[in-house]
């Protein structure tokens, strides 16, 4: 079911939010716990940063392909691979958050002139299927919130370990 103006302004205000929940956990962490894993399957909080800055890359042309393609396609990734292929540990978590920052800055400011009539276009995702500009929206205003939580998981886990 498509998204009323109010749902819509609701995604679109935890959008512009999740930037600085996602800083504000990463400020909490101490230097020596960023980069420690909770589990070997598991990410640090470094890479779940680093992680971030490529999804919200590949989230902003997402959005730009559902609202002006004829039948988008969106391709989806493993990011799993993506955190060893890219080597997220050399990369730079500061940067990743200032790309993180500018990103969706820029994407909620294009999203905010959209009139209401460019909302509820339809493209397909080729792991999920039919997929939308508001299932995109649902995605990514929550995406970020997700991740601060897994970043504060894993502080939680390291004040644990040394307990």
């Amino acid at each position: 079911m498509p998204f009323d103006a109010a749902a819509r302004n609701a995604f679109l205000r935890r959008y512009v939010e999740g930037p600085s929940l996602l800083s504000g956990a990463w400020k909490e962490m101490p230097r020596e716990t960023r980069t420690w894993r909770p589990a070997e399957d598991m990410w640090s909080a470094h890479e779940v940063v680093v992680h971030c800055a490529d999804a919200e890359t590949y989230a902003a042309i997402r959005i730009r392909l559902l609202l002006a393609e004829p039948e988008p396609l969106i391709v989806g990734y493993d990011e799993n691979v993506w955190v060893g292929r890219f080597d997220y540990r050399a990369s730079d978590p500061d940067l990743a958050l200032r790309l993180v920052e500018t990103v969706r800055a820029h994407t909620a400011a294009m999203l905010s002139r959209l009139p209401d009539q460019a909302w509820g276009r339809m493209g397909r995702h080729t792991h999920s299927g039919p997929y939308g500009t508001d299932d995109w929206l649902r995605i990514y205003a929550e995406h970020l919130e997700v991740h601060a939580a897994q970043i504060r998981r894993n502080l939680a886990a390291w004040k644990n370990r040394q307990a």
